[in-house]
């Protein structure tokens, strides 16, 4: 009878585990926080992919308990960072190359807590930071491409956020594309040297447009922004970066850059869930789908998309290597 009493007892105990638990991970949950660079969290461009990519990972595993923490300025990184540290997150991802410093000294100072900073590579020594890294150049080659292509007045224009090895990148690859298109086109350049300049960024545009480009892509942020709508209030074909931003002027942005970057959010956050957390370099790029042309194609002439299509085919095989550095595309001049 003991021996039955007990047996009854060890059954009704371990249904009440059950219960309580809620299922794996017995109800713990795995905390992300998220610190944004200045453009802020509504930016329509990367810190807002990645937090919708955090978003949906919540929405789709309750396991997850996600949060984000805006900068306003520089100097909220380090403060941010903090904060998510002291309330105890499992990860922390930072959001542009721009939090690098803040993210190695909060690393260094705390070597259990687990990071992941986008677009910086420099921490990929510190064995508790995930770089989260983008072939940018291969998709900024192929909007490059489109812009090469349709351009009439042989005119276009490059918006960049600020100039650094990561950001020419953009500049690199998109005037590559071009240059290949239409081999005697002008690029006009400028560096907006902000994330967050809305305004900065139309006043750019409209000056382009007073010198004759019909086609421009920015590489901005939230500066970007003001450069879509100029180009909407102008009537000339946008290129937008990091997501479709054919929803902010439909009828004027013909394609986008895209760097999945709510994708590789996803990953590092699924892979610390696992226990298989791995510091060092994580490269996204055409092979993967971690970079490509947006889904919204109307615009693009089939032609042009076929040539488009022909180049990411042979990027993939290896067939194809877009430039990386300055001296590869001396038509590239922001770094001057």
């Amino acid at each position: 009878m003991k021996k039955i009493l007990a047996l009854i007892l060890a059954l009704v105990m371990a249904l009440a585990l059950v219960a309580c638990g809620g299922g794996s991970n017995n109800g713990t949950k795995i905390k992300v926080g998220m610190v944004t660079d200045v453009g802020g969290v509504n930016d329509k461009s990367f810190n807002q992919t990645s937090w919708e990519g955090l978003q949906a990972l919540a929405k789709e595993d309750k396991s997850f308990e996600v949060n984000y923490l805006e900068s306003k300025t520089d100097a909220d990184y380090q403060t941010n960072i903090n904060t998510f540290i002291d309330e105890g997150y499992d990860l922390i991802i930072c959001v542009g190359y721009m939090l690098a410093d803040a993210t190695k000294a909060a690393a260094t100072e705390h070597p259990d807590q687990k990071f992941a900073i986008i677009d910086d590579a420099t921490c990929a020594d510190l064995p508790n930071v995930a770089c989260l890294m983008f072939a940018q150049e291969q998709a900024s080659y192929l909007v490059g491409l489109v812009a090469g292509s349709v351009t009439q007045t042989k005119t276009v224009g490059y918006v960049q956020g600020m100039v650094s090895d990561s950001m020419n990148l953009f500049g690199i690859g998109y005037i590559t594309g071009v240059l290949e298109a239409c081999p005697d086109a002008t690029v006009l350049q400028y560096n907006a040297n902000n994330f967050g300049d809305s305004a900065g960024g139309a006043t750019a545009a409209k000056d382009m447009i007073t010198k004759n480009a019909d086609v421009i892509y920015h590489a901005a942020g939230g500066t970007g922004m003001g450069v879509i709508e100029a180009c909407n209030e102008e009537g000339i074909w946008a290129i937008g970066v990091d997501t479709d931003q054919s929803i902010l002027a439909p009828d004027h942005v013909i394609t986008s850059a895209m760097k999945r970057v709510d994708v590789a959010s996803q990953d590092i956050s699924k892979a610390v869930k696992a226990g298989e957390f791995k510091a060092g370099v994580h490269m996204y790029d055409l092979s993967n789908g971690g970079v490509d042309l947006a889904p919204t194609r109307d615009h693009i002439p089939a032609e042009v998309l076929a040539t488009v299509e022909a180049a990411k085919a042979a990027i993939i095989a290896g067939e194809k290597t877009v430039p990386t550095t300055t001296a590869e595309c001396p038509a590239f001049t922001l770094d001057d």
